[in-house]
């Protein structure tokens, strides 16, 4: 089969497109310790953890005790996680995305940046307390 310099300008633009979307498996985080000498109580966890996500854009919502929901929107894009916690640990767990190539298992690596900063911020702020 013989490539016409046309094709082959096409074929290295598609290329670099894809290259462009990068995509990765979705973090989450589980279980992530709150190590303190002294245990906080489960206001203070839940008041730390809101601090943390306001500081870097998130808006974070009480769903229930023990329960929040965070959504972080930039630009176009718009991330959704569920946060549980407790007085001895929190979990960050995927819950929703617009324009981040979510297909079940992968996602735009940028949604792993904003959730592993959201979980330094977190332990960060818990270390204030």
């Amino acid at each position: 089969m013989k490539f016409s310099k046309w094709m082959m300008m096409g074929l290295l633009l598609a290329i670099t497109a894809l290259a462009g979307c990068r995509s990765n498996p979705v973090m989450n985080v589980d279980d992530a310790a709150i190590s303190l000498q002294k245990q906080p109580s489960i206001e203070q966890v839940e008041k730390a953890i809101i601090r943390a996500g306001s500081s870097l854009g998130w808006n974070i919502k009480k769903v229930e005790p023990g329960k929040m929901e965070g959504r972080l929107m930039i630009r176009s894009h718009v991330a959704v996680v569920d946060i549980t916690y407790d007085t001895r640990s929190y979990s960050i767990h995927y819950k929703d995305s617009t324009n981040l190539n979510y297909d079940g298992t992968n996602i735009h690596s940028n949604y792993n940046g904003w959730v592993q900063n959201l979980d330094r911020n977190i332990q960060q702020q818990l270390m204030t307390l």
